[in-house]
């Protein structure tokens, strides 16, 4: 008896060894091409498991370090001893300015990034405070836009002290060197990093498409880096890097398993037989042995089974994002073909609906197989669920298994990469190859510099010239420094000293205009001495930074008397300067519509340029349309109304003054929305005077935002109001798929928005590409107008482009047909109607709108020979007369379509 029991531990030993050898057998079968590990920090190369990695220090050849500040830090013993792989986190390389490691790329294609991260405290380097505040970006995409990102909830280890991160992504490498940045976001912040590896994968790991919900394969495309979210061995043993061929590791699934689901009860299973894996299915780099030999599996009791419990796993996600879900199968509990049949689910969409094992593999058991699944962007809680069970309503035994699963997250990021190139040294090796390169293009650059300094200096001088013509006389403005308009002086000393906060208004400015002072009277514009904003800022402390744009960073700020306000302060490195704070002043001054963002004041003390304004507090309609910051997403509706109060906006520009004033920098950055989600247009620092009289357009330099501009305009360098409604209509392209503008990571077709929106608008399927969030919400009559409005806007000649008041009417019009409100849908569905529509510009019309027949409305056609009233006309309709076009078209348009509003 006692040999025995000295036999099965030493028997148990055996079978053990085996499966290592096996395990490292498969996972040493595929040698990638490029197969770099980096101890980061390091000066002695590290041994980790069964892989080395190499000290950073003085790397050369294929790994170079490209780092003008950077220090080596190392953790107390103590720290890291209970880690796995502790020697991997012992060391961190810490960064004080831009940096990057770069890799030789013999082999292009798919690649695993993993970059580890433990943050602790080295002298005067805290690594954790700093945990958040950097960027790590490639040539071609941002991988962390805000730093490590915080555990999740599930994942969040129940000790207090500083955890190991490890960030895996899938990206797929197109050039001979590979460039990862590292970039602290603060000023006087650092970055830093424990290790890097990049592994080279085999083609075909992950296919160009996968099963959806909408019934079609949707593209996986290949420049969209995929980040890993979760990597389950389900029912089975975590698996470490050296047993993975690939080195990928595998965490359990029991943390995730959810017990809600029809109280299901499960079982861990483990098959102790030869996998038999068939051509065309999974290889051991798809998923080592060890997932596919092991499985959860749904247990069945006859008693009280009713054919609808399922296993169920629920993981944390992020809203805003798409998922690519991997499943791996493999019959390791079925004693003949065609016994289970499997249901699978995403959330609420099918993946497999009665999946036979045995009839993918011709009548094998134990084969190992995967399929692949997309799930797009969704307004969900946050949470994703998956669903494993039999054919429902039906009771078979086994009921259902899941062997892995894999969920990664398809990493879209609107912001900019940062790229620090290797070093000049690091590029001895190729200095011939490029030498006679280099040569022939200095001609052409220095006859290139030449052309431009003469074009510039004729530029300036022409600006110089139509500066002159608008600087204001002494006698319009005593203001000490030349470009500042309209607005008085005040004493700072004076006004410390006696403790007021009132400060000198346009109003009382010798020479400001009735206009200004008008509006100064409803909400004048103050000039701040900088102590008072130092104080509100915290001297500009960085961590009140709610944003930052060409003109600076902007911080949120009270003030003394508890006003809440967003303060803009010019950056040194800034392209604009004291023209664009002069003309921002000069026209917020002058000018105030509720879909206009305030000018509260400006502080031009010690050479500084700064401007306040009203608070917007949920930001700029881009960060909502990518949910940044936490906040969710906009629905359908908002996005509408955010869209629509933009045009109002633009619109009040156009038409307020005499003298039209065009934006030049519509884009969805630009416009902001308050408290209620209503959208008002900011930064006028790039705006111009329009067109007037006869005048057709006004000749000027091309400004505005790469994406946004008239390409119109950039031929001809003729600004008109056009070029306004053109950049428009981007936004609102960019408002109803919510991507970026130009996003050169895409396939060359998707690349564009304009472009790919219209070519989808023209097909008449702009449904295909909107939002997956607010796709449900949208209605098919409201969307089809919406992409003809789109579509009108961007016009490739200004002349075919619809006035800004007539994009405000079709917004409007949009929004009714969402709402549905009094509208037969049956009868307005082609909208033709809606193209013919007059917008407001004569007095109310000799017809008289009781007359009508309202049997004949529904047709609309009598619309196109109405002529909707002039400004201000509708009585009762309680609209400010700064919003005069919506006043009138409501009241016009909808009285006349609307019954119940009769």
């Amino acid at each position: 008896m006692a040999a025995t029991a000295r036999l099965r531990p030493a028997r148990a030993r055996g079978v053990l060894w085996v499966v290592s050898v096996l395990l490292v057998c498969g996972a040493a079968a595929y040698k990638p091409e490029d197969n770099y590990l980096v101890s980061c920090g390091s000066s002695l190369d590290t041994p980790v498991g069964r892989r080395l990695f190499l000290a950073d220090d003085g790397a050369s050849g294929a790994v170079t370090l490209t780092s003008p500040r950077s220090a080596a830090v190392k953790a107390p013993p103590d720290l890291v001893s209970g880690f796995r792989d502790a020697a991997l986190y012992q060391n961190a390389r810490v960064f004080s300015a831009p940096s990057s490691y770069s890799f030789a790329i013999r082999r292009r294609g798919r690649h695993f990034l993993r970059l580890h991260f433990f943050p602790f405290v080295y002298r005067s380097y805290d690594l954790a405070a700093a945990a958040r505040a950097f960027k790590v970006s490639t040539q071609d995409a941002v991988l962390l836009e805000d730093g490590i990102p915080a555990p999740e909830p599930g994942n969040a280890s129940t000790s207090t002290s500083p955890q190991p991160a490890r960030l895996e992504f899938l990206l797929d490498v197109a050039r001979d060197t590979l460039v990862v940045s590292f970039v602290p976001l603060a000023d006087g912040g650092i970055a830093f990093v424990n290790a890097v590896e990049l592994v080279s994968v085999p083609d075909g790991l992950v296919a160009d498409a996968a099963d959806s919900s909408t019934g079609r394969p949707e593209p996986i495309p290949a420049v969209l880096p995929l980040q890993t979210a979760y990597r389950l061995n389900v029912g089975g043993p975590a698996v470490a890097p050296d047993d993975d061929a690939l080195w990928r590791e595998w965490t359990t699934d029991l943390r995730f398993l959810s017990h809600s689901v029809a109280d299901a009860v499960t079982r861990e299973v483990r098959y102790n037989g030869m996998l038999n894996r068939l051509p065309g299915q999974a290889t051991a780099t798809d998923a080592p042995d060890i997932v596919y030999a092991t499985a959860r599996e749904l247990v069945i009791n006859g008693s009280s089974f009713d054919g609808q419990k399922q296993m169920a796993w629920q993981f944390d996600v992020d809203t805003s994002s798409s998922y690519f879900i991997r499943f791996h199968f493999c019959d390791i509990v079925g004693k003949a073909p065609h016994q289970l049949h499997i249901n699978a689910y995403v959330d609420d969409a099918t993946v497999k609906q009665d999946l036979d094992l045995a009839a993918v593999g011709d009548g094998a058991l134990a084969f190992p197989y995967y399929t692949d699944f997309v799930l797009p962007a969704s307004e969900a809680s946050g949470k994703l669920a998956v669903h494993v069970g039999p054919l429902a309503n039906k009771i078979v035994m086994p009921a259902a298994i899941l062997n892995g699963i894999e969920i990664m997250k398809m990493h879209l990021s609107a912001g900019s990469v940062v790229v620090v190139q290797p070093a000049a040294g690091a590029a001895k090796s190729r200095f011939a190859v490029v030498l006679g390169s280099v040569c022939g293009a200095l001609a052409f650059i220095s006859v290139a510099v030449a052309l431009a300094i003469v074009l510039r200096k004729k530029e300036k001088e022409k600006e110089v010239e139509e500066g002159a013509k608008e600087q204001p006389t002494p006698t319009q403005s005593q203001s000490s420094t030349p470009w500042m308009p309209l607005l008085g002086r005040f004493s700072v000393r004076g006004a410390i000293a006696s403790g007021s906060s009132s400060f000198t208004t346009a109003g009382n400015t010798p020479g400001a205009s009735p206009r200004a002072a008008a509006a100064a009277a409803v909400m004048p514009s103050y000039r701040f001495p900088l102590a008072m904003l130092q104080d509100a800022t915290r001297n500009f402390d960085d961590s009140l930074i709610i944003g930052e744009g060409g003109f600076g960073k902007v911080y949120g700020a009270v003030l003394q008397d508890g006003t809440k306000v967003a303060v803009k302060r010019a950056s040194p490195e800034s392209q604009q300067g004291a023209r664009e704070f002069r003309t921002e002043i000069e026209l917020l001054s002058g000018l105030r519509h509720r879909h206009l963002v305030s000018l509260v004041g400006y502080c031009d003390e010690r050479e500084e340029m700064i401007l306040l304004y009203e608070y917007m507090e949920h930001g700029s309609l881009r960060s909502r349309l990518y949910g940044r910051g936490g906040a969710a997403p906009l629905s359908w509706a908002q996005r509408l109304e955010a869209c629509a109060g933009a045009a109002r906006g633009l619109l009040y520009l156009h038409t307020a003054v005499d003298k039209p004033v065009i934006h030049r920098d519509v884009k969805s950055s630009n416009i902001l929305l308050d408290g209620d989600l209503a959208g008002k247009v900011a930064d006028f620092g790039l705006s111009k005077a329009g067109p007037v009289l006869d005048e057709t357009h006004v000749s000027t330099a091309v400004k505005g935002s790469f994406g946004y501009v008239d390409p119109e305009y950039c031929r001809t360098r003729q600004l008109t109001a056009k070029s306004d409604v053109y950049s428009l209509g981007v936004v609102l392209l960019e408002a109803v798929c919510a991507r970026p503008v130009v996003d050169p990571r895409l396939p060359k077709p998707m690349s564009n928005l304009v472009e790919w929106g219209l070519h989808w608008q023209g097909r008449g399927e702009l449904e295909k590409i909107v939002d997956r969030r607010i796709a449900a919400a949208a209605r098919p009559a409201a969307l089809r107008k919406y992409g003809e409005t789109v579509a009108r806007c961007l016009a490739e000649r200004g002349a075919d482009r619809p006035a800004m008041e007539d994009v405000v009417w079709n917004l409007q019009f949009v929004m009714r047909l969402q709402e549905g409100d009094g509208l037969d849908f049956s009868d307005v569905s082609s909208l033709n109607m809606v193209t013919e529509l007059t917008p407001p510009r004569r007095q109310r019309s000799a017809v008289d709108h009781d007359g009508l027949d309202y049997s004949d409305v529904n047709s609309l056609n009598m619309v196109t020979e109405l002529t909707p009233p002039q400004t201000g006309s509708v009585e009762g309709d309680g609209e400010a007369d700064d919003d005069f076009t919506d006043a009138s078209m409501r009241g016009t348009f909808w009285q006349m379509v609307n019954v119940r509003s009769r």
